[in-house]
């Protein structure tokens, strides 16, 4: 248990820290992409609206007041992207079509890596796509329309584009070494971090073994009294109810005791014993039971399973889980046991059909003293640690237990072992 709850930690941290630096980098990237595009269209603003160039003198910007070209330089400047190099920084061409979409013009003069006939594919390719922005491999282009025709600027954009992803796997590979980081950290302290729990739980069961060895001899000493007594007064209402007390309290200080053992995997012996006859005989002795009941208990046992394992253990899974689907299965009831192996895996199932059954507390019947139905509880008898005692049997043999229901009208304990 305490096992589980490190690896828990473990995995909550990593996942808050992989969810946090992944919502950080992905918002940081998509800030600074958004902003390489819109630097990238006003430039290409400012090239649409002098035919493809930039205008002469732009340092001078009083020149240009009164066009919407002063606008787009000022923007530029507020996000500084705009210097008085920006003219000759910038690599650019653009294609020149008519309304016939005909060729009237190429300047590639401002690029040294596109000549003639790639600016040309490539204008042709974007107006056959009919896209007025975007980009084309490292290039950010625009279609300016007019009453002559079109034009298609280029803006190379390779620079930013291959600082954005130099910053993007730099994020990354850093992040993923912080998680790592902190994964052997948090593996390093989160024995530390759980040692109370571990400690308060480790004396909880200590405990419980204690106090029910002690409970043993008054019990014992109680119940042989109560004997005697009996047997010089003969039978009593008051001995006997003294007797069926006793031994309730006998039957829950056996079952903490066995669960404390088994959560712990104490006086488990492994050996290889043959589980399909275990759980076959097993079954055999609650038949009776059940037609007594008028339920019916079917089986379905695969022949030749074996197990490596504990088998008394084995046995009292077995005998928990068939006695709680007869006693709590509802009146005239099926009970169905299925035992079939898969590759190297066990499949047990046990399944019975009920009144009524919360799909919503399902989980919770695996609980100590949890109770389905109390009423029910109080005519049947039991303590609510069955499945409990079942679940810390299965898990001391790394196997899985699970519960079920399809219909909230019965109930399917599934066992998973490796055989």
């Amino acid at each position: 248990m305490i096992k589980k709850i490190r690896r828990r930690l473990i995995l909550v941290s990593i996942f808050s820290l992989f969810f946090v630096l992944l919502t950080i980098m992905t918002s940081i990237a998509a800030i600074n992409y958004c902003k390489i595009t819109q630097n990238a269209d006003e430039i290409l603003k400012i090239l649409a609206e002098n035919e493809g160039f930039f205008p002469e003198n732009i340092t001078n910007i009083e020149k240009w007041q009164e066009t919407e070209i002063y606008s787009k330089i000022k923007l530029l400047e507020k996000t500084g992207m705009f210097s008085p190099e920006l003219p000759y920084e910038s690599r650019y061409f653009s294609v020149k079509f008519n309304s016939q979409k005909e060729i009237t013009s190429v300047n590639t003069g401002k690029i040294a890596a596109v000549d003639s006939s790639a600016a040309v594919a490539y204008a042709e390719e974007i107006l056959e796509k009919g896209r007025s922005s975007g980009f084309k491999e490292y290039y950010r282009y625009m279609v300016a329309n007019d009453e002559n025709g079109s034009r298609v600027i280029f803006l190379d954009c390779r620079r930013n584009l291959e600082t954005f992803k130099s910053f993007v796997l730099t994020g990354a590979l850093v992040s993923v070494a912080g998680i790592f980081a902190v994964l052997f950290l948090i593996t390093l302290l989160s024995g530390q971090i759980v040692r109370p729990f571990s400690e308060n739980y480790e004396k909880q069961k200590r405990f419980i073994t204690d106090a029910g060895h002690e409970l043993k001899t008054p019990l014992t000493i109680i119940d042989a009294d109560a004997e005697i007594i009996q047997m010089d007064m003969g039978e009593n209402e008051w001995l006997t109810d003294i007797k069926n007390q006793t031994e309730r309290l006998a039957e829950l200080t056996n079952s903490l005791i066995l669960l404390s053992k088994a959560e712990e995997g104490k006086s488990f012996q492994t050996i290889e014993f043959p589980l399909s006859d275990v759980i076959d005989e097993e079954c055999g002795v609650f038949r009776a039971l059940a037609l007594t009941g008028n339920k019916t208990l079917e089986t379905d046992i695969e022949k030749m399973i074996s197990f490596k394992g504990d088998e008394k253990a084995i046995r009292r899974l077995t005998a928990i889980l068939v006695d709680n689907a007869i006693k709590y299965s509802d009146e005239g009831g099926c009970i169905r046991i299925s035992l079939k192996k898969h590759k190297n895996q066990i499949k047990f199932t046990v399944y019975n059909t009920v009144e009524y059954i919360s799909a919503k507390n399902i989980s919770r019947l695996f609980d100590r003293f949890y109770r389905e139905d109390s009423s029910r509880n109080s005519e049947t008898g039991g303590y609510g640690l069955g499945l409990s005692i079942a679940q810390a049997i299965v898990t001391s043999h790394r196997g899985k237990i699970t519960a079920s229901t399809e219909d909230e009208k019965s109930l399917k304990i599934s066992i998973t072992l490796l055989s």
